[in-house]
This record gives C-alpha cells, sequence and structure tokens, in this order.
C-alpha cells in the first residue's frame, strides 16, 4: 500500500488513503479497519480533584466517569459559543485528552487559567502518547479509540495490521459526514453554539449543573430554535470540482451559510456537512462553487 498524506489543514501530516478509499470504508463500516491518529494532540490532567474540576468547566457529565469510557466534551466561553472539543477518557488516576494539533497549546493554556488552587496537573503529551481509531464499528463520538504510548506505538500497529485494513483520513471523514458529526475548524466559526452542531445530549449533558455558557445553551433549549443547523448536502456528483470548507452556500441568490466537511463517500457519493440558516426550506437546492446540493435534515 502506497500512502497518500494530507498536505494541509488540521489534519496535515496525517494518512490520507492508501490508493482504494472505497475499500477502505468499507471496511470502516464492517469494523474491520483502524486508522493512525498520532497527528491530534494529546492532554493529561491529573490530581485528586481532575474530574470534579473538569466536570465544572466542560459542557459533559464527567464527575463520576468510569475508567476506560471515552465521552466527547466542550469547552464554551461566557457567550455559549465552542471554543474547545475534544474527546476524553479516564483510567482511574488520569483524564486523557485528544484534541486538534493547532488547538492542543490554547487547551492547555486555558486549563492552566482555571485551575486555580485545585489539585491538578496539566501537560501536553502529544511527544509521548498517541491515539489510535482502534477496530470496531464506529460509535456515537467517532471511536473506539486507543490510547498509547509512543513506545508502544510500533507495536499496536503492527498488531492491528495483522487482522485488520488501515485506513486514512479520507474514510473517518466520509463516515464522519455521513453521520452527520461536527468537528472543530470544520463545522464551526466565530459564533457557533452547541443546539445548531447536534451536540446536545453528546458532547453536552443537559442534566448537569452550572459551567461556563450554560446560559446560552439553556435559554435556547427552552426559548426556541437557534438560528442555524447542521445539514447533510448531497453534491451534484456530475461536476468534476467540489466546494471546500468555508465556502458559501447560496440560495435564490443569497448566502445562507457555509460548507464544513466535504467527502465522496462509497455509497452516497459526494457529501458535505453544512451551517446553513435555519429558514432555508428542508427542500430547496442550494449552491455552493457553483455545485447545486439536495438537503437531508440530520437527526440528533
Amino acid at each position: 500500500m502506497t500512502a497518500v498524506i494530507v498536505e494541509a489543514g488540521p489534519d496535515a501530516g496525517a494518512i490520507w488513503h492508501f490508493g482504494e478509499p472505497n475499500q477502505e470504508q468499507r471496511a470502516l463500516a464492517a469494523g474491520t479497519a483502524w486508522a493512525d491518529l498520532s497527528h491530534r494532540g494529546v492532554v493529561s490532567v491529573s490530581g485528586p480533584d481532575r474530574l470534579s474540576w473538569l466536570h465544572s468547566i466542560t459542557t459533559q457529565d464527567v464527575e463520576k466517569l468510569s475508567p476506560g469510557i471515552w465521552v466527547s466534551s466542550l469547552i464554551l466561553d461566557a457567550n455559549g459559543r465552542i471554543t474547545h472539543h475534544f474527546y476524553l477518557v479516564d483510567d482511574g488516576t488520569t483524564t486523557w485528552i485528544h484534541t486538534e494539533n493547532s488547538k492542543t497549546a490554547e487547551l492547555v493554556a486555558y486549563l492552566e487559567k482555571m485551575k486555580f488552587m485545585l489539585r491538578v496537573e496539566i501537560a501536553d503529551r502529544s511527544n509521548d502518547h498517541a491515539v489510535l481509531r482502534a477496530p470496531g464499528t464506529a460509535d456515537a463520538i467517532g471511536g473506539p479509540y486507543a490510547l498509547v504510548t509512543y513506545d508502544e506505538l510500533d507495536d499496536m500497529k503492527s498488531a492491528f495490521s495483522q487482522n485488520y485494513l488501515q485506513v486514512g483520513t479520507w474514510a473517518l471523514d466520509a463516515e464522519r459526514v455521513a453521520a452527520g458529526r461536527a468537528r472543530i475548524l470544520f463545522e464551526t466559526d466565530h459564533k457557533s453554539i452547541p443546539n445548531e452542531l447536534g451536540f446536545l445530549n453528546n458532547a453536552v449533558h443537559m442534566k448537569k449543573g452550572c459551567y461556563p455558557g450554560q446560559e446560552t445553551v439553556a435559554k435556547v433549549f427552552n426559548l426556541g430554535q437557534p438560528p442555524r443547523r447542521l445539514t447533510l448536502l448531497h453534491l451534484d456528483g456530475s461536476m468534476v470540482a467540489m466546494p471546500e470548507n468555508g465556502a458559501k452556500v447560496e440560495f435564490d441568490g443569497k448566502e445562507i451559510g457555509f460548507v464544513g466537511t466535504v467527502a465522496r463517500h462509497y455509497e452516497l457519493g459526494p457529501i458535505a456537512l453544512a451551517v446553513l440558516k435555519r429558514n432555508v426550506p428542508l427542500d430547496a437546492t442550494v449552491i455552493s462553487a457553483g455545485v447545486p446540493a439536495t438537503q437531508e435534515l440530520i437527526k440528533n
């Protein structure tokens, strides 16, 4: 297999595909694939107050998180806008987080600022720990995930490869887009709130106590719908060029949103996640970068 590398963007340096992306997608759907995610950032939070502290500053209920259970979570600003999106697991003594590489230093700085006098220690562990997308059918957060030290990484990759097919980000993106899972830096902008991106009752626990930005989440949830919605677009497959991340989406000559992740799915063809104004008719054909697209409502 010849690996094709992602040249730019948040996944730069990762493997894009090995020459047969449709085969990789089929294996991923069947649960017989794995992927190297060692390009992502890894952060550790240790200390006896770690879970109660993370519970108080994030959107997820992790105060009594059982060891070995991966969950997704967000950090919001005071106005409820998304600033960080990450995945975490606790091993009984340390909480491990994996996040976008370009957001790692910012996340560590924020956590350091918020720890005050609590018994927690935060460290960027990206140089000695790596994340793998482990074999198995996709769960609600895009896992299963495996966290390994770099000393163990080659042995783990060899063990996976004995029985499973290694895939790249092409397959992972296609699966994520088809499942309607938003990702920070792709489906978010400076005003994104969890309510419009399908994060409620997933990355956002709706029955936990206070956290920064909760007032906005609760207000929008209780009083009405957010002004925008995450939408699955089915792009016109006859077009040669596809929209890129951030491309404007138009309807009736007016800008109504933007494209997030674009993928070529082995069954659905060219698809994309887009963030659109909620009042756009769902049966309307929209256009992005000259490519017509129909909409499909994402059920969360």
